[in-house]
C-alpha cells in the first residue's frame, strides 16, 4: 500500500491577532473544536534510494493567499526537486511554500504538491508537520514504517514510471477528423498523435483551431474515470532547426527570453493548473535541436552558420534546460528529450558527445537530469525499427556489414537498439536507471511492394545489405516527405526492454515541408532536401533528396503523403 500519515490540529486554533499575524491559542475546549488544518503525507514510490510522495494540506482555519507547509526528517532525506510548491530544505528541516497561481487556501480549501528526494537507511514519514508556523499534531494513521505495496494501483494523478502504461492515449479530434475524411483513413483515425505547439500562437489555437487548454479539456473528457495520456511537442526554440531550413521557426536566434516568457511560461501555468492534475501529460522537447550542435557544426563537412551561431551563444542548451525547469516542476508533467536517430547520431563521434549535449542541457537553467523522465527517438523521422534480414556483427566474404555503403562504420542498424544503447550510456552517465524510451513509429513501417522477404545476396556486402533492408531511402540523411515510406507499428506501451512506448508522435499526413519555396507567416524556409530534384548535400552523402513532389510547408496537411503511408503501413492495415 501506499505510506501515508495524516497530521491533525486538534487543539490548536488558528486566530488574528491584533498585528494580523496567524497566532496559535489553547483553549480549555480544544478538544471539541474542529481540526485547524490537515497535512496528508503520502510516500508514492520507493525504490530504496529515493523516493517521491506526494502532500495535500487542507485549511479548516480562515482563509490564507499564502501558505507554508513544514516538516523536519529523522533520517538522510534530501529533496532534489518539486512541482506545484518551491520546496526548500536547511540540514533535516523542510519548507513548502505556495507558487503564485495557488497561494489561495480559503477555509476548507486544499492544496496539493508533490516531490521527489534521496535517502540511504530508513525513510520514515515525518512525525509533525506545522502551517503556516502552527503545529499540527499527528493523528493515528498509516504508520511511518509501513512498506509501499508495488501492486497497488497508482491513485490519480500519482507520478508512475511509464505514463503509457495502463492508459489510454489522447486522440487528437482535429488530425483524427483530416484522417478520418481521407479515403480509407477511418481506419487509422482513432489513433494516438502529438500535438504540436510549434509557435507562440499555438497556446491559444491558430486561425480558429483548438488551443492547449482545448486540447486538455478534450482530454479530460476522453479519460473519463481511466488514465489517460496526452503527448505534446515543445518546438520553438530560438533559432530553430539550425540545419533545415523547412522547419526554421519564429523566434530568431537571441530572442530566449521571449522563449521563456512567452512560450514556456505561459505553457507551464497551464500545464500547472489542478483541474489538468489527474492528467498524465507527455512532453517531447524541443526535436533535433542538441544534436545539431554536435554534428552540424565547425570543422564538421556538415557544418552550418546558423548552428555555429546557436553553438556559439548557448540558447538551445539554455532553452531545453529552463523547458524541463518549468515543466519538471509540475508533477503530471513528464519529459522526454528529443534524441535524433540511429541514422543521425549511430557513429562513435556522435554517440557519446551527443549523450554529454544532453546531460549539459539537462543541467543548465535550474534543471536537473531528474527533470528528465526519458528520451525520444526517430521523431518525424523514418528509420526502420527493427532490421531483421542483417545484424551488425554479419559480415560478407570476411566484410563486415558496418563497411557496407548504407550503414557506414554506424554501430546500429535501426532504432530499437539504438535507443536501447542510448538509454544505457544516458544511465552510465548519471541519469535516472528507470529512464524510458519512446520510439516514433508514424513513418517507419516501410511495407508494400518493395518490403524485402528475407536477406539480399551474399556476392558483396552491399547487395547483401541493400537487398535486405526494410528502409528503402537512398541515404539515412534523407528526411523529408520520404518516397515510399509507410506507417509502422501502431501506437502500444511497453512493447521492448527498456522502451516506454511506440508512438505516433509526428501525426501521419502532415509535411515535413515545402518541395518548393512558399510564402508564409509562420517563419519556416524553404530547404532543398524537401525538393525531389535535389541533388543532396554532406548530410546526405550528395545523393537525391527522396522526397515527394507538391509538398505543403511543414505541418500542413498533405493528402498524397497520407495515402502513400497508408499503402506502405507495415504491419499492413486491414
Amino acid at each position: 500500500m501506499t505510506r501515508t500519515r495524516t497530521a491533525m490540529l486538534a487543539a490548536l486554533t488558528l486566530v488574528a491577532g491584533a498585528s494580523g499575524t496567524a497566532l496559535a491559542a489553547h483553549s480549555a475546549n480544544a478538544g471539541a473544536a474542529a481540526p485547524a488544518c490537515t497535512v496528508d503525507y503520502k510516500v508514492q514510490n520507493d525504490w530504496g534510494s529515493g523516493f517521491t510522495a506526494a502532500v495535500t494540506v487542507t485549511n479548516n482555519g480562515a482563509a490564507t493567499s499564502n501558505w507554508s507547509v513544514g516538516w523536519t526528517y529523522a533520517g538522510s532525506q534530501k529533496v532534489s526537486n518539486s512541482w506545484n510548491a518551491k520546496v526548500s530544505q536547511s540540514g533535516a528541516a523542510v519548507t513548502a511554500a505556495n507558487e503564485s497561481y495557488n497561494g489561495t487556501l480559503s477555509t476548507g480549501g486544499s492544496a496539493s504538491f508533490g516531490f521527489q528526494a534521496t535517502y540511504s537507511g530508513s525513510n520514515a514519514i515525518p512525525a509533525t508537520f506545522t502551517l503556516n508556523g502552527v503545529t499540527c499534531n499527528v493523528d493515528g494513521g498509516g504508520g511511518p514504517t509501513d512498506p509501499p505495496d508495488p501492486t497497488d494501483p497508482p491513485e490519480p494523478g500519482a507520478k508512475v514510471n511509464n505514463p503509457y502504461d495502463g492508459a489510454k492515449v489522447y486522440v487528437n479530434p482535429e488530425w483524427s477528423a483530416k484522417a478520418a475524411a481521407e479515403p480509407g483513413g477511418s481506419r487509422i483515425a482513432n489513433q494516438p498523435t502529438g500535438v504540436w505547439l510549434d509557435r507562440i500562437a499555438a497556446i491559444n489555437g491558430v486561425n480558429g483551431g483548438m488551443g492547449l487548454r482545448d486540447h486538455l479539456d478534450e482530454a479530460l473528457e476522453q479519460k473519463g474515470s481511466g488514465e489517460l495520456a496526452i503527448q505534446l511537442v515543445i518546438y520553438n526554440l530560438p533559432g530553430r532547426d539550425c540545419a533545415a531550413l523547412a522547419s526554421n521557426g519564429e523566434l530568431g536566434p537571441t530572442e530566449i527570453e521571449k522563449y521563456k516568457t512567452q512560450y514556456i511560461d505561459p505553457i507551464a501555468a497551464i500545464l500547472a493548473d489542478p483541474k489538468y492534475a489527474g492528467l498524465r501529460i507527455v512532453t517531447t522537447v524541443e526535436i533535433d535541436s542538441l544534436p545539431n550542435l554536435v554534428t552540424n557544426v565547425t570543422p564538421r563537412p556538415t557544418a552550418t552558420p546558423n548552428c555555429d551561431v546557436m553553438k556559439g551563444n548557448g540558447n538551445y542548451q539554455k532553452g531545453v534546460g529552463y523547458a524541463l525547469n518549468k515543466l519538471g516542476d509540475i508533477g503530471n508533467v513528464y519529459n522526454y528529450v528529443d534524441a535524433g536517430h540511429h541514422g543521425w547520431l549511430g557513429w562513435d563521434d556522435n554517440f557519446g558527445a551527443s549523450a554529454d549535449m544532453f546531460k549539459t542541457a539537462a543541467t543548465t537553467e535550474g534543471a536537473t537530469v531528474g527533470d528528465v523522465h526519458g528520451f525520444i527517438v526517430n521523431t518525424a523521422n523514418y528509420s526502420a525499427l527493427k532490421e531483421n534480414n542483417f545484424k551488425i556483427t554479419d559480415s560478407v566474404n570476411g566484410t563486415s556489414v558496418r563497411l557496407s555503403k548504407w550503414i557506414d562504420w554506424n554501430r546500429y542498424t535501426d532504432e530499437l537498439s539504438y535507443a536501447q544503447a542510448m538509454r544505457d550510456k544516458l544511465v552510465s552517465i548519471g541519469f535516472d536507471q528507470n529512464i524510458g524510451m519512446l520510439i516514433d513509429t508514424s513513418r517507419n513501417g516501410w511495407g508494400g511492394t518493395a518490403r524485402p522477404a528475407g536477406p539480399g545476396p551474399q556476392s558483396s556486402v552491399d547487395a547483401y545489405v541493400d537487398g535486405g533492408r526494410y528502409d528503402r531511402r537512398i541515404h539515412l540523411g534523407n528526411w523529408c516527405n520520404q518516397s515510399g515510406a509507410g506507417l509502422g507499428e501502431r501506437p502500444q506501451a511497453s512493447p521492448a526492454a527498456g522502451i516506454d512506448a511506440y508512438v505516433w508522435m509526428k501525426p501521419p499526413g502532415e509535411s515535413d515541408g515545402a518541395s518548393e519555396e512558399i510564402p508564409n507567416p509562420e517563419g519556416k524556409g524553404f530547404d532543398r532536401m524537401c525538393d525531389p530534384t535535389y541533388e543532396g548535400n554532406a548530410r546526405n552523402g550528395n545523393n537525391p533528396s527522396g522526397a515527394l513532389g507538391n509538398a505543403p510547408i511543414s505541418g500542413h496537411w498533405f493528402s498524397a503523403q497520407f495515402q502513400e503511408l497508408m499503402k506502405n503501413a507495415y504491419p499492413p492495415l486491414p
